[in-house]
């Protein structure tokens, strides 16, 4: 869409980062990311299926599908949150008769404790939750086998420093995959999606989260995070390789695969 070009230009400083379609001090952004998880942490999960019709579900399941989690595998889900991706990846893995260890890493600790409140009442064992920083993640090197992130990297400060750190974490071999909101490629649909995400999502979250400004800049931040195939360039910069992408629901979210290899 010809509006979207501007939005999408190059930021003209190197001490800048987005916030949705602002340009802040680059020190400033993780702290205004938080302050919008922590100000809708009780209601993230409720405003998912409410804002998607239930079908961040479907996306998340597909997800999981490919990532194809092993028995055995110890996963990192980066920006897990509440835990929709981790308790998905330790019920795959039980589903193929054996158990996997799942480390949660969130930034942000209100979203964290909602989901170490949803695993207490599941009486979820195999999950550890951990508060840090994507870019700076607080594991070994070539300690995962597999690295998660869903509906997350759109917020780091610098998408190619949380590469670089997934890379780093991944064992030889190890999996690299990325849900996130994308590109519309389906004519009409593109259109359709402005209006709702732009005008509808920030006063559904006012009603429901008491917060317009933090799914004004949901909507505004997905608009400033790369396309499809840029993206997939960033990854194979970071050192991943056998990089693919598969849209979901007309590229409205994309699925980024990679390996260490």
């Amino acid at each position: 869409m010809d509006s979207r070009a501007a939005i999408l230009l190059p930021m003209t400083a190197d001490t800048t980062a987005s916030f949705g379609f602002r340009d802040v001090p680059e020190a400033e952004k993780e702290g205004l990311v938080r302050e919008v998880f922590s100000s809708v942490a009780s209601k993230y999960d409720l405003m998912n299926d409410l804002m998607s019709g239930g079908v961040h579900r479907l996306w998340k399941d597909a997800f999981v599908e490919w990532l194809n989690p092993q028995p055995g595998w110890r996963s990192l889900d980066v920006a897990g949150g509440t835990g929709d991706i981790a308790f998905r990846i330790v019920d795959a893995a039980r589903k193929r008769g054996g158990e996997a260890s799942v480390v949660v890493c969130d930034i942000n600790a209100d979203m964290v404790g909602e989901g170490v409140r949803r695993a207490d009442a599941k009486g979820e064992r195999a999950i550890e939750w951990v508060t840090g920083d994507a870019e700076a993640l607080p594991f070994p090197d070539a300690s995962m086998d597999a690295y998660t992130i869903a509906f997350g990297i759109r917020n780091v400060t610098h998408i190619d420093k949380a590469l670089r750190e997934a890379r780093r974490v991944l064992k030889p071999g190890g999996r690299f995959l990325c849900l996130e909101f994308s590109r519309v490629d389906v004519p009409g649909l593109d259109t359709l999606y402005d209006a709702y995400s732009l005008n509808v999502l920030p006063r559904l979250g006012q009603m429901v989260a008491g917060d317009a400004e933090a799914y004004r800049y949901l909507a505004e931040s997905i608009r400033r995070f790369p396309p499809q195939q840029a993206f997939a360039k960033m990854i194979g910069q970071a050192g991943l390789g056998q990089v693919k992408v598969r849209n979901l629901t007309g590229g409205i979210a994309a699925m980024h695969s990679a390996w260490k290899i």
